[in-house]
């Protein structure tokens, strides 16, 4: 072999390597431009499941005062920090029957939908004890005028059912009468229907419960006998709208169960690692925004993101759950209204 044909040699070596190494860099630039628009198809999606109510222009300034918070310190260059100062949130739990997966689920008309569960969230400055009072929603109150979307607004309605408030107004009315008769002005609103409470479950990995009591209740299609479960999505949820065979029957007895499912759940979140896991954490995103409704401060991935770092230091251990304290009404025994004063001093300690 002549050196000339051992240098062509070579040569076509070269060329092959320097041609193998533009394939492999277009290899590698395709995939990260992949992972790129992967990862902003996911944000994209995810941003565009959230659904919400501009409660702030159609309540105006008909409502009670927002609470003064210190300053946080001011944002670097690189970030802004986190808010600290203590926060109101009403959380609503839809007994929506529209969609296949919600009648599914929740049987009954697919007309009209009511809050089923209502919580209001009171996270303490600093972010990491939170008081949790549930309203039942049978209490008889003075449901204010609410305004509709649709124009005009509803009228006053005295010894209404608390839960009523959302089936003629939506959010903003039950935000509203919520304001009503606590005093307290509600930063944020969050909503989540049936199918979106099963779905977060499952995606965690199901939930760990103890109960007091066997449940039988036909209704639900709940039976549990007494001791520690670890639930599904389904079973859950049934849980959480269980209300015949345990206690008097009423949604006094449901209210202590909802309490221990939202201790459980925060119990499950803090005991996963989210963040280690991508795949786990976009099914538990997905979940929770494809049936979400909030307010439009809260409706972004970005802002969502946010309050949950807020919320970081935030544990069942430093959570309390509570109800609305009430008693049986004078009118009717199968309802109940607030009793005084100790729901007022409740209410005062929260502002």
């Amino acid at each position: 072999m002549t050196g000339h044909e051992e240098q062509g040699g070579a040569g076509r070596r070269v060329g092959r390597r320097s041609r193998a190494l533009k394939i492999v860099g277009l290899t590698l630039a395709g995939v990260m431009t992949l992972g790129i628009a992967g990862a902003g198809w996911v944000y994209w999606h995810l941003n565009d499941n959230i659904k919400s109510v501009d409660i702030n222009s159609a309540l105006g300034d008909d409502r009670p005062a927002k609470a003064v918070t210190t300053p946080t310190a001011e944002p670097s260059a690189s970030a802004s920090p986190l808010p600290t100062g203590s926060i109101n949130i009403l959380v609503l739990g839809s007994d929506s029957r529209s969609g296949k997966e919600n009648k599914k689920l929740g049987g009954g008309s697919s007309s009209g939908a009511r809050s089923d569960t209502a919580m209001v969230v009171h996270v303490d400055a600093g972010r990491t004890s939170a008081t949790i009072v549930s309203i039942p929603r049978d209490t008889l109150v003075t449901r204010p005028s609410c305004p509709l979307s649709s124009g005009g607004s509803t009228s006053v309605a005295y010894n209404a059912m608390f839960n009523s408030a959302y089936s003629v107004g939506g959010a903003v009315c039950a935000v509203k009468t919520v304001e009503s008769i606590t005093g307290v002005r509600m930063d944020h609103y969050l909503e989540i229907d049936f199918s979106g409470f099963a779905k977060l479950v499952d995606a965690l990995g199901g939930v760990t419960v103890t109960t007091d009591q066997d449940i039988d209740d036909d209704d639900s299609h709940l039976h549990l006998k007494k001791g520690t479960h670890h639930l599904d999505g389904t079973q859950a949820l049934a849980l959480a709208r269980t209300r015949h065979g345990i206690g008097d029957g009423s949604d006094l007895g449901r209210i202590g169960l909802q309490q221990k499912l939202v201790k459980a759940l925060l119990d499950r979140i803090a005991s996963i690692s989210l963040l280690t896991n991508p795949g786990k954490l976009y099914e538990v995103a997905d979940a929770v925004t494809s049936s979400l409704t909030t307010d439009t401060g809260l409706d972004s991935l970005s802002e969502l993101m946010r309050l949950g770092q807020s919320l970081k230091g935030l544990t069942s251990d430093h959570t309390k759950t509570v109800m609305m304290p009430v008693v049986t009404a004078p009118s009717d025994h199968n309802r109940v209204i607030a009793k005084e004063p100790a729901a007022s001093e409740l209410w005062a300690s929260l502002r």
